[in-house]
Formats: structure tokens, C-alpha cells, sequence
């Protein structure tokens, strides 16, 4: 027996018009798996990554899409952590979210609380959990210590910026218009720097007097690097995490020997590898934004058949916060 589902499929890399929509069968769920019916899709930048061929795919046709929340359809006969009719979330890096049905390991799901609805837990999931281990385990932060954000008025920026808060660090947010600096604001900025008008460089060093910050969060990778390590204060980290820009230059060691800088690259399926690693990052995650630390619910909300339009958006930076897909 299989399951008859609608996925929007790669064929090919380039732009948004190869997502393609196309009745595919699903089979029932193996030993260790269940079957999502998803509701609502989650949007990433990384998706654009695979789809133009930044990152590679397994195979083609290739489904994309990262993060989803759905109702379990069926289990596999040894799964006893989730049932049948249960909501959950799941957001590693595997593919397959881009349809209305979705085989995923039991082990790698989490149970969505009843306080929390799908829109919020698709919009939230993938790059709550990416702001959280950036924010409580890649660098040791304290309240008070100043941070610089890139891309502050994106998904994972608007939750890290008010998750930042709340831990007490001091936030300096960049982004690329008058509109989104407003939201960057919003969401609890001290300072936002426009950086299409303004050097970020400069204008940091101006706002903490020369000492520089803490820590420097980058996605956007070649355009902003160099300029990000030139802004961190002796002792500071650089966490690259993304390259929207491309690939960050090459770098000598010893170039960051004079104030004993710190350069990483975390990625989170590190940070959430085992079953209780993700059990509890979620947890902290659900916990934040059912007691209202941090607003999660979903800026644009795309029907799922309007993937390509989603994508030309996301792709020409057009979105702000999180976008998602309703199925």
C-alpha cells in the first residue's frame, strides 16, 4: 500500500520556475519512521541554497524543503515515542518538506505543545533552534556583552534579536532598508545600521567608542567578513553560520593573532545530533515563545501551491521574519 501526495519537485538547479508540482506515492512508514501529513511549510534560505545548486542534492528529482508541522498519519510498528494523530515539527537538514505528505524518522520529530499552533512551530522551528545555539552554545555570552547581527529583520534574526534581549546582551543589528530597520527595532535592536547607507564598520566602532563587540552572527558570508572581524573587540568571536553573499575569503591564521580573535562555523545538526539534544533544544525553544519571550508567529503565509512566487521573494530578499507555506 502507498500513499498518493502532492510535492513540488526539482528536476534540475536554477531559478524559482524549476519547483515544479507533481503527484508522487509515498510509502507507508518503515521500521523507525513516521508519516506527516503537513499543514503548514516552513521557508529557509538554505532551500534557495539547493535549489540553484549552491549546495548540492542527493538525486534528481529532488524534493526540497527542510521544516514542516504536520499530523502524524501512520507509525512505523516499532515507533512508541510519537501516535498516530499526534502534532509535530521537524526541521533537519533531509529534504522532503515541499509536499503534503512526508516520511521522517520518529526520533528526529517533537511534539508540538497544545499552546503552540502549526503556523507558529513551522515558522519558528529551524531557525528558533538555529537563534538558540548560536545565542546559549557556540559562544559564552554574558549580560551586558554588545553583539552584532547581520540580516537582523530576517527569520532567525528577528527571533535571536528578541531572544538576545532577554538574556541581556546588548544588540546592534545591520539591514538593507528604512522598512526593515523599523522592524529590526521593533523586535528589540538598540541600534540598527542600514548598511545600503551607512559603512557598518564605522558606524559600530562610533557606537561602542572603539572597543568593538563581543561577537559578530554572519550569514551573509563574502560581502560583510572582513569587515566583521575588523569590528570585534580583542578577545571576540566571528561566528559565520550562512554565505547569501557567497564564499567568505580565505583567511590567514595569524591574522587573527593580534587581538586573539575567534573564527567558527557552526551548523546545528551538530548541536542537536542525538534524540535528547533535540528533545531538549526544543523544549527551550517551545518554552520561549509560550511564555511569550519571544513573538514567532509567521509574517507572510503563501498557499502551497505559490512555492515559486515564495521563493522569488525569499531569494530577492523581499520577505521579512518568517514566511510559510499553508498547505
Amino acid at each position: 500500500m502507498s500513499y498518493s501526495a502532492k510535492a513540488a519537485r526539482i528536476h534540475q538547479h536554477g531559478g524559482p520556475d524549476v519547483l515544479v508540482f507533481e503527484d508522487i506515492k509515498v510509502n507507508p512508514p518503515g521500521a523507525g519512521q513516521v508519516l506527516i501529513r503537513n499543514t503548514v511549510i516552513g521557508l529557509n534560505f538554505v532551500e534557495v541554497y539547493y535549489r540553484r545548486g549552491t549546495f548540492p542534492v542527493p538525486s534528481f528529482p529532488a524534493i526540497l524543503g527542510n521544516e514542516a508541522a504536520g499530523i502524524v498519519e501512520a507509525v512505523g510498528s516499532d515507533v512508541t515515542s510519537v501516535k498516530v494523530g499526534d502534532r509535530v515539527v521537524y526541521s533537519d537538514d533531509v529534504h522532503g518538506a515541499y509536499s503534503t505528505l512526508c516520511l521522517y524518522p520518529a526520533d528526529r520529530v517533537a511534539i508540538i505543545p497544545h499552546s503552540i499552533t502549526d503556523h507558529q512551530a513551522a515558522a519558528a522551528f529551524l531557525k528558533g533552534l538555529t537563534a538558540r545555539y548560536l545565542l546559549k552554545e557556540v559562544v559564552d555570552l554574558a549580560p551586558g556583552d554588545t553583539v552584532l547581527y547581520h540580516a537582523a529583520a530576517g527569520g532567525v534574526g528577528l527571533i535571536f534579536v528578541q531572544w538576545a534581549k532577554a538574556l541581556g546582551l546588548q544588540v546592534i543589528g545591520t539591514v538593507s532598508s528604512d522598512e526593515k530597520a523599523a522592524i529590526a527595532r521593533a523586535a528589540g535592536c538598540d541600534h540598527v545600521i542600514n548598511y545600503r547607507t551607512e559603512n557598518f564598520a564605522e558606524r559600530v566602532q562610533q557606537l561602542t567608542e572603539g572597543a568593538g563587540v563581543h561577537a559578530v552572527f554572519d550569514s551573509v558570508g563574502k560581502d560583510t567578513f572582513n569587515d566583521s572581524l575588523a569590528v570585534l573587540a580583542p578577545r571576540g568571536t566571528l561566528v559565520v553560520f550562512g554565505k547569501a553573499s557567497g564564499n567568505p575569503p580565505l583567511i590567514d591564521p595569524f591574522a587573527l593573532a593580534p587581538r586573539s580573535l575567534k573564527l567558527t562555523w557552526p551548523v546545528l545538526p551538530v548541536f542537536v545530533a542525538t534524540a535528547p539534544q533535540l528533545a531538549a533544544a526544543a523544549k527551550d525553544l517551545f518554552n520561549a515563545i509560550d511564555s511569550g519571550l519571544i513573538n514567532v508567529e509567521p509574517s507572510r503565509i503563501y498557499p502551497f501551491e505559490q512555492l515559486v512566487e515564495a521563493h522569488a521573494d525569499l531569494e530577492e530578499r523581499r520577505t521579512t521574519g518568517a514566511a510559510v507555506l499553508q498547505v
